[in-house]
């Protein structure tokens, strides 16, 4: 039983040589690494000036020894220049001491852990060996010690070759401890040696004590426990969401779920709305068991001491992510009050425009040479204007602003916005000129080159027209503004419009008779005005007729179509009953026989 235990102990220790070495990667402190540099330089920088004075003092005694008893003047000469490089080498130690120490305070050092506690730390390098890869070695040499170590057979000796004093195990080294080390621990390296020894020696004991027998067994008993939990709450949130949750939906599913419609067009029915609810519900379930067996690893880890950093380092995986992430929000806490502010400002802003708009366009308030039909088309420009305004000066405090993909979007949104954006702004701008211009409105017949109809939408980019046989046309606003427009609506606000129609009489027929038919006929046409005579024209004298043009008066420029033709109906009456040819098309009025072209009626 006992060489089971130590085999299943074996393999954990095994396991955690490597991850022991990624979590100390994972601690990588590149500020403390950047100090070691500054401090080896230091000490170069002191070696070479000491070895330089070193060498100027050898001469300076030397001198003095061969000076005669008598030479004082010169003795006294050279024994200050020996005492002015003293004093230099002492300001040059002081002055390499208070560097150090500066470093020193903001440095904490790489620590080696391989039970539990710390048992020393590394702060300078050796070579190109920095202290941080120092402290991975020496950790890793220690896990191969621990397992197999014994205080009655195996010892911990020191030993100094001059240049180093190392401690080893055997016949292999553990720490070597130089020059660099000495300064900045401010003792001989003989004492940093012993303290060392001291407590490696000092945590194997403790190391020993807790791998008795009984500590194994707590151990596996209670990673058997942690399984057994695990098991047992995977088998309740099955069992939870399975016979609770999912009946619990399905028994609320009338009066929870009433289809979801567009319109005429439901999206979800309520079928399909509750299976929707049970996937979400199935998500939620393996989420939480998922995170479970998260939970359950590290716990399980840190039953047994050697793969504790394990355990850390996976609990740090979920811990540091939600540690960023909160005291990202708190420090984003005064950003997301500005961006609120501004936004609030624009709102209400916005909500004041919307006022005066409203105002003008009932005839409240009113402005010189502002029509009310433009409040609305210029609270819209506005409303435009005014949001861009707002995006650009939150843009700054939008979290990941100023990051590669947000600018990359930036950029691809606005080439695609110029390439394809030239008829869209052009139709823009028409339609921003053409309700400035006010040439119609909603519900005028108007006349666009050949196009007569009545304004049924008015958009910025495009204007649809219901024409009188109920074809809806829709014209680019850039067309309309390059074309001429006729408004037959405006005409009747004014004095009516005058709706004309031509005939051709021969010249045998008096004009006279002629204006007397075509004004009776149109005082017989309904929807022509009464309280003004209509009129008729002589347009031209034509070879074998004349142009009489019927003007006529009315208010319904919308009923163009049916006023002309009761006006040709009745002008073919008139002249029927008086017996007058209509010459379209041409006709003699002199004939050899041929039967006239009036009807009979």
């Amino acid at each position: 039983m006992k060489k089971i235990l130590l085999l299943f102990y074996s393999i954990i220790i095994s396991l955690n040589a490597i991850p022991q070495s990624d979590s100390t990667k994972i601690n990588t402190d590149s500020v403390q690494q950047n100090i070691m540099n500054q401090t080896v330089s230091l000490m170069k920088q002191n070696d070479s000036i000491s070895f330089a004075d070193s060498i100027s003092k050898e001469v300076l005694r030397k001198q003095m020894d061969e000076l005669r008893s008598y030479e004082t003047n010169k003795r006294i000469k050279l024994q200050a220049e020996l005492d002015a490089i003293v004093n230099k080498e002492n300001k040059q130690k002081n002055k390499l001491k208070r560097e150090v120490d500066s470093l020193k305070r903001i440095t904490s050092g790489f620590p080696i852990i391989v039970h539990k506690d710390t048992i020393f730390k590394i702060f300078t390098n050796i070579g190109t060996v920095s202290a941080q890869e120092r402290s991975h070695i020496i950790t890793r040499r220690l896990l191969e010690i621990y397992p197999n170590f014994s205080t009655k057979k195996d010892s911990i000796h020191i030993s100094d070759n001059g240049q180093y004093t190392e401690i080893g195990y055997n016949d292999r080294i553990i720490v070597s401890i130089t020059d660099l080390d000495e300064m900045w621990l401010e003792k001989p390296k003989k004492v940093i040696a012993k303290e060392i020894q001291t407590a490696i020696l000092s945590d194997i004991k403790t190391y020993k004590k807790n791998r008795s027998i009984i500590k194994y067994i707590k151990e596996i008993g209670l990673s058997i426990l942690v399984i057994g939990i695990l098991w047992i709450l995977i088998k309740l949130i099955n069992h939870l969401f399975r016979a609770k949750v999912n009946t619990f939906i399905r028994s609320k599913r009338d009066e929870w779920f009433n289809g979801i419609k567009i319109r005429n067009y439901e999206i979800l029915d309520s079928s399909r709305q509750t299976t929707g609810l049970m996937f979400i519900a199935k998500i939620i379930k393996y989420a939480l068991i998922l995170l479970l067996l998260y939970i359950s690893i590290p716990v399980l880890f840190s039953i047994f001491p050697p793969t504790k950093q394990i355990a850390e380092t996976l609990f740090g995986y979920i811990l540091s992510p939600l540690s960023n992430i909160f005291m990202g929000i708190v420090s984003y806490i005064p950003e997301l009050i500005t961006i609120i502010i501004i936004v609030s400002i624009t709102r209400y802003f916005l909500r004041f425009l919307k006022f005066l708009s409203n105002e003008v366009a009932l005839e409240k308030l009113t402005i010189p040479g502002f029509f009310p039909d433009w409040s609305k088309p210029t609270y819209n420009i506005i409303k435009v204007f005014v949001l861009a305004f707002m995006f650009v000066a939150i843009f700054p405090y939008l979290p990941g602003s100023d990051s590669n993909v947000f600018k990359g979007v930036s950029v691809f949104l606005g080439i695609v916005f110029s390439l394809g954006s030239s008829s869209i702004i052009g139709n823009m701008v028409a339609g921003i000129v053409i309700t400035y211009m006010r040439p119609f409105k909603l519900g005028d017949r108007i006349k666009i080159d050949e196009i007569v109809g009545d304004v049924v939408e008015k958009t910025p980019f495009v204007t649809r027209i219901k024409t009188p046989k109920k074809e809806f046309i829709t014209i680019p606003n850039s067309n309309i503004l390059s074309s001429n427009i006729i408004n037959y609506s405006t005409s009747k606000q004014q004095d009516g419009i005058i709706l004309h129609t031509t005939v051709t009489i021969g010249y045998d027929v008096p004009w006279r008779k002629v204006h007397e038919m075509l004004i009776n006929a149109a005082k017989k046409t309904s929807h022509i005005k009464t309280d003004i005579e209509p009129f008729v024209l002589q347009t031209s004298l034509d070879d074998f007729f004349v142009s009489y043009q019927l003007n006529v008066h009315t208010n319904e420029p919308n009923m163009q179509p049916a006023i002309y033709s009761v006006l040709h109906q009745n002008i073919q009456d008139a002249f029927n009953e008086a017996g007058v040819e209509i010459l379209s098309p041409h006709y003699r009025a002199e004939r050899d026989g041929n039967p006239t072209t009036i009807p009979n009626i």
